[in-house]
């Protein structure tokens, strides 16, 4: 028997929850509905999902500080659903860790391909390259909190990041002492919006190397691998 993957909805509008359960249900999926924060955190802790299919504009907490908060404790895919179609508001959903994009009015065919892409894409990253559940890292006196997202230096000043140097700075956390290539950091940031992270990936890497204080010419933490990507090569210690 096929397990049927589990999409959460979070939606304020009634008739679009319903709308949207009736088409993932007919195309064989497993479907569970929120139309709120409370609504969200609830269906979480009884069944993990999939994928969440979750609106912008939300009574209470809104979106963007829902998407924060699913995605410092799990890397459960998201996909942000909004009437708001600013540039701006896309590019901050995928800072927070958005994995696409889909404004309304929208065609729930389009949302459809859009779930069957982010699942496809998640799926295509090797176990053995999968983000682990440590709640913080330590490596050459720095500190990483995952749930706060502070990064504090050896000398206990706390250095901020922006939402895709974190995500960057994780995955390198996670996957220590190992060549990544452009194209498995661009999976593993897990962003449908490829090209945004295909151009910038280089400056992105930069940036992080900047806030740790790195010699841009001679970095001793995330190394440059000629012709193939890039290894954080500082030794990694996990906290649980």
């Amino acid at each position: 028997m096929t397990v049927q993957d589990h999409i959460l909805i979070v939606d304020d509008d009634a008739e679009i929850r319903s709308l949207l359960r009736e088409y993932f249900e007919k195309n064989g999926y497993r479907v569970s509905l929120a139309a709120d924060g409370k609504g969200l955190r609830a269906a979480v802790s009884v069944a993990r999902p999939d994928l969440v299919v979750l609106d912008l504009m939300l009574p209470g907490d809104d979106g963007f500080e829902l998407c924060r908060e699913l995605r410092a404790r799990s890397n459960v895919p998201i996909i942000m659903l909004t009437a708001r179609g600013e540039e701006t508001d896309r590019i901050v959903g995928l800072e927070l860790g958005a994995d696409d994009y889909v404004p309304k009015p929208f065609n729930p065919r389009e949302l459809l391909a859009r779930v069957k892409s982010v699942l496809r894409r998640v799926r295509s990253v090797p176990e053995n390259l999968k983000p682990d559940e440590a709640s913080g890292f330590r490596f050459s006196g720095w500190m990483l909190d995952i749930a706060t997202r502070n990064l504090t230096s050896p000398e206990g000043v706390v250095v901020p990041l922006s939402g895709t140097e974190f995500r960057l700075l994780r995955i390198f956390l996670t996957h220590p002492n190992r060549v990544l290539t452009r194209d498995q950091l661009i999976d593993l940031m897990l962003s449908r919006d490829a090209a945004l992270f295909d151009r910038a990936i280089d400056v992105q890497v930069s940036r992080l190397r900047h806030r740790l204080g790195e010699d841009a010419k001679e970095p001793e933490i995330i190394k440059t691998v000629r012709s193939q990507g890039y290894v954080f090569a500082a030794h990694v210690d996990a906290v649980r």
